[in-house]
Order: structure tokens, then sequence, then C-alpha cells
């Protein structure tokens, strides 16, 4: 155990013949004493000065602790949210392929219908230009026929029907 201060003060050395002067010896303890007061005054301080320093270190050990916790659960996150940002991606691009699919799928239905459609209103257009022509053919056959100038050949009296008019007014 060290010894301390008082130690150093109660300290009592036997007299011997031809001994150090009394006086000087106990200047110099005296000296010595103060000398260790001051030594163990600033070894506390130094102590002290320590135990907070551990303290602080402690803390801040414990924040660097929290804060690679903290860094690695932000990184496990980041990797879930990236992971999540592939997943939900790849559902919209499956979607997007299905809906793409699906509408290629309608046009070409509509476009196979629509060609369907023109096809037969071609047909119909090519049945009714025939129908047509033929009876545009058989009205001008009509009219070429010699009936026509037979018609023109008949004279009608119409002495009687002039008669038959005044007859008319008079009733």
């Amino acid at each position: 155990m060290p010894l301390s201060p008082l130690d150093i003060h109660n300290k009592e050395f036997s007299k011997a013949f031809r001994g150090y002067q009394e006086d000087e010896v106990n200047e110099f303890l005296d000296q010595i004493i103060k000398d260790y007061e001051i030594l163990l005054k600033e070894k506390k301080e130094l102590e002290d000065r320590l135990t907070q320093t551990d303290e602080r270190v402690g803390h801040f050990t414990t924040i660097e602790s929290t804060l690679q916790k903290s860094i690695v659960v932000a990184q496990e996150a980041a990797e879930e949210v990236r992971r999540n940002t592939q997943k939900e991606a790849k559902l919209i691009i499956r979607e997007a392929e299905k809906n793409a699919d699906r509408i290629v799928n309608e046009s070409l239905t509509k476009a196979r219908r629509i060609a369907l459609e023109i096809e037969e209103l071609k047909k119909q257009s090519k049945v009714f230009r025939n129908r047509f022509k033929m009876l545009v053919e058989a009205q001008l056959d009509l009219i070429e026929t010699d009936d026509w100038e037979t018609l023109m050949e008949y004279d009608i009296d119409t002495t009687n029907l002039d008669k038959l008019e005044e007859k008319k007014e008079v009733y």
C-alpha cells in the first residue's frame, strides 16, 4: 500500500550518533509531504479525468455501436426496398405485356373482322352493280323497242272527249 502524506509526516526516525540534522530532515520531509500531496492531488484529478474520459469513450462506443446497427438496419431496409421495387417492376412489366398482348390480339381480331366485312361489302357491291347494270340494260332495251314508235303513230280523236267534258260542265 502506498504511503500517504500523513504517513510521511508521522514517520519518526530513531536518533543516532552523528545522525542527520533534525531541522534539515524535518524541512526536507515537509517539502516531500507538500510535493507528495500535490502529486496525489494531480493523480486524483487525472484519475477523475480518466474516469470521465472512459465514460465518454463508453458513451461514444455505445453511439458507434448504435450507429453501426442503424447502418446495418438501413442497408437491410434499402435492400428490401430494392428487392420489392424489382418485384413490383417485374409485376408491372408482366401486366403491361399481358395488356399489350391483349390489345394486339383484340386489334388483330378487329382487323380480321373488318377485313371480312370489307370482303362482304365488295361482294355485295359487285352483286348490286351487276343487278343495277341489268336493270339499266333492261330499261335501255325497253326504250329501244319499236313499241315506242308504234305508240307515236296512234291518233286519238279528242273531239268526243271535248263533248263529254262539255256535258259534264252542264250538270
